[in-house]
């Protein structure tokens, strides 16, 4: 990344997205976070591995930005991204947690957060952190779908799981997940698994 992490501005902190990745009802499902910005299918191996050095050399620059200047909110969150991108879920949580408590955040700072402690093998802080991106923005879509993959494939709280889904398909019908197929289309394929399982 070549943006100083001095002139890290609040507003590119969150020009991040939260997806979900179904990678197969019946094997499971593999939930994955893309960020803007993150390496296109279209990359070569050689852009690949410079993004890669730029994201390490960012890491180490903001890793001495938060031990000089440890208030920094932006440089926190910047660093939590990029531990994010990097599937370093434990420091993920460590800079995100520090940079929330130096700022109330926002949705998608939570929602970020959610999802670094489901990759951990934490679910029940999991939705906790969605809850309170819920709380902060109630139409936040993102945060609400992944507390239903959490309760249903992590909790086994499936009737949950399609409650609070339903909640984002009345906010916004039109929902899809990653691959394409619709918000109703995955709660029916999840209510079809459900009724096989319990024959």
């Amino acid at each position: 990344m070549e943006k100083n992490q001095a002139t890290v501005s609040k507003q590119t902190l969150y020009l991040t997205t939260l997806i979900v990745f179904i990678a197969g009802f019946l094997s499971g499902v593999a939930f994955t976070v893309f960020k803007t910005g993150g390496n296109q299918p279209g990359q070569s191996i050689s852009q690949q591995s410079g993004q890669a050095a730029q994201e390490a050399q960012a890491i180490l620059n903001l890793e001495a930005e938060v031990t000089a200047n440890p208030e920094n909110f932006n440089a926190w969150t910047q660093l939590g991204h990029l531990y994010f991108d990097s599937n370093q879920y434990q420091k993920a949580i460590g800079a995100y947690t520090k940079s929330l408590e130096l700022h109330s955040g926002d949705a998608n700072l939570w929602t970020d957060l959610g999802v670094m402690y489901r990759r951990s093998g934490e679910p029940e802080k999991a939705i906790e952190a969605f809850t309170k991106a819920m709380a902060m923005d109630a139409g936040h879509t993102q945060s609400r779908f992944n507390q239903g993959i959490v309760l249903h494939y992590d909790l086994g709280r499936t009737a949950e799981a399609i409650e609070i889904w339903q909640q984002v398909l009345a906010i916004n019908p039109g929902y899809k997940t990653v691959n394409g197929i619709g918000l109703q289309d995955f709660i029916n394929q999840v209510k079809q698994g459900a009724a096989a399982q319990s024959k």
